[in-house]
């Protein structure tokens, strides 16, 4: 099984994007269009304070029919961040995201902010050990290199 720390050294970029809680909504929409994430982690000064994402600003902002320009991050995000660490597996990460119905995942180790992982990276890594497996019972199977 593959572990969140291997899930994060896959990824290409391993920054994780914050906003300031008294941040405009807009602002936030506008990060995560500019790097083309659905999900924020939120500080307010030094610490961790929420999370915002693309389903906050639809559900709070677009339907509420308020201005995500005057609306601060701190109105519409979710305070109670939950986190993984990074000797978890991606079976353990999906299991909290099916059962809490979240798409990211921020990545603490030692109480430090590491990562974040998708819902999307934990796919892709699922995908790649299952082929993995498969191609090693067909080798098997057929009496193929590595059988």
């Amino acid at each position: 099984m593959t572990s969140v720390a291997q899930v994060l050294k896959s990824k290409p970029e391993q920054v994780v994007y914050t906003i300031e809680a008294s941040d405009s909504v807009y602002n936030a929409i506008r990060l995560m269009a500019d790097k083309q994430i659905g999900a924020l982690l939120v500080t307010d000064g030094p610490t961790i304070a929420g999370i915002v994402t693309e389903r906050d600003y639809a559900r709070k902002i677009v339907l509420m029919d308020r201005s995500s320009k005057t609306t601060a991050v701190r109105d519409i995000m979710s305070t109670h961040v939950r986190f993984v660490e990074p000797e978890q597996t991606t079976y353990d990460c999906m299991a909290l995201m099916t059962e809490r119905r979240m798409r990211h995942l921020p990545v603490m180790d030692g109480g430090k902010l590491v990562g974040m992982v998708s819902i999307g990276d934990l796919v892709k890594e699922i995908i790649a050990e299952q082929k993995f497996t498969i191609e090693q019972l067909e080798h098997y199977i057929t009496g193929g290199p590595g059988a």
